[in-house]
């Protein structure tokens, strides 16, 4: 499920208090254009795109949702990514596309 989804992307490290690159938001290794990198809610990772757009600009495999986790603090703990299945948005809905998506390699570059 998670390589149909795309969902491979590495977790991010912990935090090292000597090392501050985890604070830096991560580069795609193809592109080098930011992504994001959110858990899924069973267990993997995902590259996300920097922005959301409708829904009717995104192709159905590419539509991610961004829920936050349930707590008892009223202060979100958590954020997790969900694809969008099921029940289709309406074309306006904004979701979050995969990078994949979006990654465009510069191929033949000196």
């Amino acid at each position: 499920m998670a390589a149909a989804d795309g969902a491979t992307a590495a977790p991010r490290p912990d935090p090292d208090p000597d090392n501050v690159a985890w604070i830096e938001r991560p580069l795609c290794p193809e592109c080098g254009a930011l992504i994001r990198i959110y858990p899924t809610n069973y267990d993997r990772w995902v590259s996300l795109a920097m922005v959301e757009l409708p829904a009717k600009e995104v192709p159905e495999a590419f539509r991610w949702r961004l829920t936050r986790l349930p707590g008892r603090s009223p202060v979100p703990t958590d954020i997790v990514a969900v694809r969008v299945r099921g029940i289709d948005p309406l074309p306006s809905e904004p979701v979050v596309p995969a990078h994949r998506m979006m990654c465009t390699p510069e191929w033949g570059e000196p």
